[in-house]
């Protein structure tokens, strides 16, 4: 069993002597110092000491300073002072300045005994708990990582998740096919530039992902009607957005991304639908993506006409603003540069290629129903 180490500091040698002989009989390796200077010196040489026992009284650095010194440079030490001076004052700022016990000079054998048994033990509790410490930390850092981890592979998953939602209703009404991504880009893009947290950006970019989701419930009769529809038609597809909040706040991590898919087709002045919200009223959200929405509806081709510039977008929503459109939202859309937007396009259908089958130059030509 290995043997605790102590270090003694006294300017006395006769001090000295007599408690490394009295430690030594109880089986403590016990190494001596003069001073304050030559125990701090043997510390930076040596630090693997269980115990110092010093005096308090001592010529150039007292025992106090030294004390100092120990619970700073050293704080897993225990250090027991000891003194010939019985002054509550100096038991006291003995104690308060971290010594674990106090001894008055002259001592028996029994009560050092007593009181370096005590010492060790504060010792060895106090390095058991930094170690505890220190390995709870671990373990929290390690399994932080792991949670980290998990809800990296838990977001991934629910963003393919949201992917598959809207690449059936990509499959289900191929005249607009790709706007989805299309939008999520635009509206991502915008979101930025304005300065929003990225926990905000993930909320915006999966609500306008999921804007028309509820378009899935709305019969074939009128989602792929190649003519213009009647009013209860009209009244009918207008249904998707209540229809897709219902679809989407059900799951948890989409219940803010709801609200958006509820608001997409509300306009600033309070001429939209279903609820006619107005200004902020609207969900930032939703007014951001009301400027993506109009972007891409009008640069994209549709079998009954041929999209617009960008150019000719950009005027189109810099004379709506205010009425369709947050005129705030719209300075932050005119500040990017034009090619911003055709660039994005470029980007967004080389990453995600469309099917061949998909193309739209086959389908019937039918009224833009994306906006209703």
């Amino acid at each position: 069993m290995t043997q605790e180490r102590i270090l003694v500091v006294d300017d006395e040698e006769s001090v000295r002597s007599v408690a490394a002989a009295l430690l030594a009989r109880s089986g403590y390796s016990v190494t001596t110092a003069e001073g304050a200077e030559a125990a701090l010196t043997r510390l930076q040489q040596d630090p693997d000491y269980d115990l110092v026992l010093s005096d308090v009284m001592m010529p150039v650095i007292d025992g106090l300073t030294l004390l100092d010194h120990l619970c700073t440079d050293h704080p897993n030490i225990p250090v027991v002072m000891f003194s010939a001076i019985n002054d509550i004052y100096v038991v006291t700022s003995a104690f308060r300045r971290g010594a674990v016990d106090y001894l008055l000079k002259p001592f028996e054998r029994t009560d050092l005994e007593s009181v370096v048994l005590r010492a060790i033990e504060h010792g060895r509790l106090r390095k058991q708990n930094t170690l505890y410490r220190h390995n709870l930390e671990a373990i929290v850092t390690a399994r932080t990582g792991r949670l980290r981890s998990t809800m990296q592979d838990l977001e991934r998953s629910y963003d393919i998740t949201l992917e598959a939602m809207g690449d059936a209703l990509d499959l289900r009404d191929q005249e607009t096919e790709g706007h989805s991504r299309r939008v999520t880009t635009y509206t991502s893009a915008l979101a930025q530039a304005m300065g929003l947290e990225s926990e905000d950006l993930r909320i915006i970019a999966r609500g306008a992902f999921l804007h028309d989701i509820g378009k899935i419930a709305t019969p074939d009769a009128i989602l792929l009607k190649p003519g213009r529809l009647t009013p209860e038609e009209t009244a009918i597809m207008k249904q998707h957005c209540e229809r897709g909040y219902e679809m989407v706040r059900k799951i948890s991590f989409l219940r803010e991304a709801a609200e958006i898919v509820y608001a997409h087709q509300e306009q600033f002045d309070g001429s939209g639908y279903p609820r006619g919200l107005r200004g902020e009223q609207i969900p930032l959200g939703a007014r951001i993506f009301a400027i993506a929405d109009t972007l891409d509806a009008m640069t994209s081709d549709r079998p009954y006409r041929k999209g617009t510039t960008f150019a000719e977008a950009r005027e189109e929503i810099t004379r709506c603003a205010g009425t369709q459109f947050d005129p705030q939202i719209v300075e932050v859309f005119l500040a990017l540069p034009a090619e911003t937007w055709s660039n994005l396009r470029i980007a967004t259908e080389s990453r995600f290629p469309l099917p061949s089958s998909l193309s739209s130059s086959a389908l019937p030509v039918a009224p833009d129903k994306q906006h209703i």
